[in-house]
């Protein structure tokens, strides 16, 4: 199966008519108008887009054939899922987590910290987590001042901590 990548998380259903409250994991809630379908975490079948509604900070999701809130009830806390073939050409210093997640890195100095196990979305700015060697785990926010380079083809980040940074 192609890589897949996650695009939403199911939080709840919202009424009784089959909607779905989804947290958008993309800066671009229209995202979900590009759409034509879906997979859900744990399903093989796509699943078709019938209505979209936004709210400040959830879209309400319904698919076609889900009509009724027993019907999808089992699709909370599961992951929306697109395939590479759905992806978006991303602007320039903008990435997919999934791109993101397992890549090495390495200070300014070159030297070796651990790889990115995770990604932590605060709203302003996104927060790498990344695991050492001795299995301790440190945060470093996702900006220039901190992480000067991001390479996808030499599949590393460099990062330029502050004193105290990594401990």
């Amino acid at each position: 199966m192609a890589k897949m990548l996650r695009v939403g998380k199911i939080t709840n259903t919202h009424g009784i008519k089959g909607d779905l409250k989804v947290l958008p994991l993309t800066d671009y809630f229209e995202r979900f108008e590009e759409l034509e379908w879906v997979y859900i975490e744990g399903f093989k079948d796509k699943f078709y887009i019938e209505n979209i509604k936004y709210k400040p900070t959830l879209v309400i999701l319904s698919f076609e054939g889900y009509g009724d809130i027993n019907l999808v009830e089992k699709f909370k806390d599961r992951y929306l899922l697109i395939d590479e073939s759905q992806r978006r050409i991303l602007p320039e210093d903008t990435y997919y987590i999934a791109d993101i997640i397992g890549l090495d890195v390495f200070t300014v100095k070159d030297e070796y910290i651990g790889k990115v196990v995770d990604i932590i979305q605060t709203g302003s700015s996104e927060v790498y987590v990344i695991r050492m060697n001795n299995l301790k785990e440190i945060m470093i926010p996702s900006v220039k001042e901190f992480m000067p380079e991001i390479s996808l083809e030499k599949k590393r980040i460099t990062i330029d901590p502050i004193e105290g940074m990594i401990e």
